[in-house]
């Protein structure tokens, strides 16, 4: 007798380590459900005990870097990369659209990649390998660059001021920003004069006199210069210039900052 229950102990040892199932049984002598044993260690759920089968020659996804709906510095330095090789010609956005996932998908196509539209790092390199480190103005080329901070002059009363360095404008009522929007210059040998002025007159359609190109939503503040709407900006932006004057590539912006502007309001120029 005692024998017998010393092998049932080992058997029950051993089925515990084993990890069996174990039949149980009433006192009654009827049986009830299975008792799972846990082996130490393993884990619980389908993963534990079985793996996806793998595929011969399967090549792992390769790592997205952005797609659309992306924005940021990253997207628009992919942007000004794709320009260089003439696969995109609006922007740079920062903002990854439709516009810039066919650009990338053509790059793929016409490398032999898979044309996903979407910026892997194997299209990056490729791309980094065709292309230069794009400057500050190719990654601002249309706009959209930060304002720096306003010059002491600003910092009062009405003013427009207008910051040749980060080529912006901002529009400023008692030192607080009303609206900034990005501005473009003078070339060489027509430059934008620096200086404090006052704005002197205003003209919401007006052709220039001596170049006979329109100059909407004109503000004057020295001499034939003022602040105005660009065509030539909002189509190419930073690739020219203007004559002298201050040119925004915002209709919309300039429009409403026209209807706030008034003849006297201040005007600062500077580096």
């Amino acid at each position: 007798m005692g024998r017998a229950i010393v092998a049932t102990a080992a058997l029950s040892a051993l089925l515990a380590v084993c990890g069996c199932t174990v039949q149980g049984t009433d006192a009654d002598g009827k049986h009830h459900l299975p008792v799972r044993i846990k082996l130490p260690g393993a884990d619980a759920g389908p993963s534990a005990t079985a793996s996806a089968p793998s595929t011969p020659g399967a090549t792992p996804a390769a790592n997205v870097l952005w797609s659309r709906g992306d924005s940021g510095s990253g997207v628009r330095e992919l942007q000004a990369r794709l320009q260089q090789v003439d696969w995109l010609f609006d922007g740079p956005t920062g903002t990854y659209d439709d516009l810039t996932e066919q650009a990338v998908a053509g790059f793929q196509g016409k490398r032999g990649l898979p044309k996903t539209g979407e910026t892997d790092k194997v299209t990056w390199q490729r791309l980094l390998a065709m292309t230069h480190e794009p400057g500050k103005w190719d990654l601002y080329l249309m706009g959209g660059q930060p304002a720096g901070a306003p010059d002491p002059r600003c910092l009062t009363g009405r003013v427009l001021c207008i910051d040749k360095t980060t080529r912006t404008l901002r529009w400023m009522i008692d030192g607080r920003t009303v609206s900034t929007m990005s501005v473009r210059f003078g070339a060489q040998y027509t430059p934008t004069r620096d200086g404090v002025f006052h704005v002197y007159w205003k003209a919401r359609n007006w052709v220039s006199t001596l170049y006979h190109s329109p100059m909407p939503y004109a503000m004057f503040f020295s001499g034939g210069q003022a602040v105005h709407y660009s065509y030539d900006f909002s189509a190419r932006g930073y690739a020219g210039g203007s004559h002298g004057c201050v040119n925004v590539r915002d209709e919309a912006a300039i429009a409403s900052l026209f209807a706030q502007v008034r003849t006297g309001d201040k005007v600062v120029v500077y580096w």
